[in-house]
């Protein structure tokens, strides 16, 4: 359970417990039921994380919405669309083992997560992740309802795979750039889950050396 849910569900419980005192229980109803849900949006259920060598997992609950070919300057990238609607958990998880390279806020509009503008033009976190040699996009994308975005991590931070790293309210998307060679093992219409699904396959790539570091192990023979 992710702490903000007590933060909504208490003063709502205190609501209910009031008002089933001093007026009738059938006033009760509404804001228990609501303390409900706000208890059962923000839960956190574990998951298993896949260990495959190059596995990119999902970093949210929902269904595939798109997996396209962008160019992103003069690069062709590989985009992964997820949608998570208000039934969703809406914890997020990193898709890789790595580092942060960059964090980046963007304002914006709240369009609806299913409209194909809402990557550009939407409220998000951009985050930059380098792991394995490779550099990759993890966008974390306000949707219709959504308010407020959530990422715990710090540049420089080390990330493992499907570590716990924020969370979207109410309604969001969430999307994955990859390097356009990597192996794309979802499609449209897919349902994933954030942490335990394998979204795609990147090739490591081995991390350069240093020249103080080759000159250093040339003396060492």
């Amino acid at each position: 359970m992710v702490r903000d849910g007590y933060f909504y569900a208490a003063p709502l419980i205190a609501a209910g417990v009031l008002l089933g005192w001093l007026a009738s229980s059938l006033w009760a109803i509404i804001p228990l039921l609501l303390a409900f849900f706000f208890l059962w949006f923000f839960r956190d259920p574990e998951r298993a994380i896949p260990q495959e060598e190059g596995a990119v997992v999902s970093p949210g609950d929902g269904k595939v919405t798109d997996v396209s070919t962008i160019a992103l300057g003069n690069r062709s990238q590989t985009r992964i669309s997820i949608f998570l609607s208000v039934f969703d958990v809406h914890v997020n998880r990193s898709p890789v083992a790595g580092v942060v390279r960059e964090i980046r806020y963007q304002r914006g509009q709240f369009l609806n997560a299913m409209n194909k503008v809402s990557a550009e033009q939407n409220e998000q976190n951009i985050v930059t992740l380098e792991g394995d040699g490779q550099k990759m996009v993890f966008k974390q994308i306000a949707g219709l309802l959504a308010r407020r975005i959530v990422f715990y991590p710090k540049v420089g931070d080390r990330l493992e795979r499907g570590q716990r790293v924020g969370l979207i309210k109410f309604g969001s998307r969430v999307d994955v750039l990859l390097d356009a060679s990597a192996r794309v093992s979802v499609k449209v219409g897919d349902r994933v889950k954030g942490g335990a699904s394998v979204l795609a396959y990147v090739q490591p790539q081995a991390e350069p050396v240093a020249a103080g570091s080759t000159a250093s192990a040339e003396r060492m023979r």
